[in-house]
């Protein structure tokens, strides 16, 4: 089910620092109480291969999202050592050092099982035990929420566990969401900062379309 349009859900999340520091962070607070946007994406393990390149492309972006008043924060059911452990090790050898944005350390699954983003294939009663054995990783997969200033989800979007993301298009998305708000137009496809979009009507669309 789909969360756009929704708020964000309101759970305080273990996480880690840069530095090592244990947090607890609610993304809806992070957004509301600091008035900014927060980009929240989610990677299966640490300490895997497609998952690096991704943390590292959003630490390569951070001063983008920082000039579109936007925090980054990254997430997986890893524990804070995991994470730290992972933070510590260099980049030519797999790691992740050098990434300063916090990262969610949902070891309970509280969060990731209230998104609907694990990879959960099935789950059966056995009575014989008087448990759930669950079929699939129970890991999430790359999920990424772009939440607004309010705590509205205003973007979603989920891949498997091979495809990496392109950092560029969060970026077009949220210069998108602000040009909207700023100026209550809305955005056609493809749109990029600086380019031109439309108003919500009939004329607009047909002039926007006969011009391009």
């Amino acid at each position: 089910m789909s969360l756009v349009g929704k708020k964000f859900p309101s759970i305080a999340v273990d996480a880690i620092s840069e530095m090592g520091d244990n947090l607890k962070i609610n993304i809806l607070e992070e957004a509301v109480n600091n008035n900014k946007k927060v980009l929240l994406f989610w990677y299966p393990k640490d300490f895997t291969f497609v998952c690096p390149t991704e943390l590292h492309a959003f630490q390569a972006a951070l001063p983008e999202f920082e000039k579109r008043n936007t925090i980054v924060i990254g997430a997986s059911c890893d524990t804070n050592e995991v994470h730290f452990a992972w933070l510590n090790t260099p980049k030519n050898n797999g790691g992740i050092e050098g990434v300063t944005y916090p990262i969610l350390a949902d070891t309970n699954r509280n969060l990731a099982n209230i998104l609907g983003i694990l990879d959960i294939e099935s789950t059966e009663y056995s009575e014989e035990t008087d448990s759930v054995i669950i079929e699939g990783s129970n890991v999430t997969y790359r999920a990424t929420y772009l939440i607004d200033e309010t705590g509205k989800i205003f973007h979603e979007s989920v891949n498997d566990m091979p495809l990496g993301r392109n950092v560029n298009e969060y970026l077009r998305m949220v210069d998108a969401y602000t040009h909207i708000q700023e100026k209550g137009e809305v955005c056609p496809a493809n749109w990029e900062a600086g380019k031109e979009a439309m108003s919500a009507d009939r004329i607009s669309t047909a002039e926007y379309l006969s011009a391009n």
